[in-house]
């Protein structure tokens, strides 16, 4: 996954500026994209599916959810499965991912293309696995 612009200013300014720069964030969203996100993208930019059952997954920023960052290769994993379901309708298809500091709107931290993309149908699910959505600070 790519840092967002924001979050690279925010951390740029943290340690090397003098002002705050970033705060950390009280909870972690992780959305889907039908359009490929950018580093310039917002919370409110991102195309995300729409309706049927689609909302932005709560992981929070906790040891449960997160592996720490390998001392190696600096990545940092999901320790929970990620599910989303069509319901009601279909949706379009999904071809990125995102972390974002919000429900709705927010900041989008991270950002990135799923390696399959996937239109699902009625009663499809989207699985992202335990371990499988990989940031890494390198």
């Amino acid at each position: 996954m790519n840092m967002s612009d924001y979050l690279e200013t925010n951390l740029r300014t943290l340690i090397f500026r003098t002002g705050a720069g970033l705060t950390k964030p009280a909870d972690l969203y992780v959305g889907l994209t039908t359009a490929l996100p950018t580093d310039a993208s917002t919370g409110s930019t991102v195309v995300e599916p729409v309706g049927n059952g689609y909302a932005r997954i709560q992981i929070d920023p906790l040891d449960a959810n997160w592996t720490a960052a390998s001392s190696t290769d600096g990545v940092t994993t999901n320790n929970v499965a990620l599910e989303w379901t069509a319901t009601g309708g279909a949706w379009s298809e999904v071809v990125g991912i995102f972390i974002a500091d919000a429900s709705t709107a927010g900041n989008v931290l991270f950002h990135g293309s799923l390696d399959t993309p996937k239109t699902l149908a009625v009663g499809e699910t989207l699985t992202i696995d335990q371990g499988a959505l990989s940031i890494a600070f390198s």
